[in-house]
């Protein structure tokens, strides 16, 4: 077992990493902060048009795949950076990969939307 803190104190120490985190990526990146607006807008409406807690759930769960994804590329990039600012083969297929994974989360927004939304229609 690896010694350290427990309990409540492991709780209050993991918290306040997780808000300066938080701050460190409102901070330096500007996706995440458009991410969020976007967020703000889609989030009331998935409460609006889903119908029932499963559509709801999808609606939303998308939204938040999407900060959660941002999220892991910033901390991959700010990894990569800290390591050397050269350029290396490995460095940049790293900072594409987490570029990649964005995408395919904003993909699936726009599929999950677009299926709900469009069986409305339908």
């Amino acid at each position: 077992m690896k010694p350290g803190k427990t309990g409540i104190v492991r709780i209050m120490d993991a918290t306040k990493y997780s808000y300066s985190g938080l701050v460190a990526v409102w901070r330096y990146e500007a996706a995440f902060r458009q991410e969020i607006m976007l967020s703000m807008i889609l989030i009331p409406l998935a409460c609006w048009f889903g119908r029932g807690a499963v559509e709801i759930v999808l609606l939303v769960g998308s939204c938040i795949l999407v900060l959660l994804i941002e999220v892991l590329n910033s901390a991959v990039e700010a990894v990569v950076d800290r390591v050397g600012s050269e350029f290396h083969e490995l460095s940049g297929r790293a900072k594409d990969l987490g570029s990649l994974a964005v995408l395919i989360s904003l993909v699936n927004v726009v599929f999950v939307w677009g299926m709900i939304l469009g069986s409305r229609l339908c």
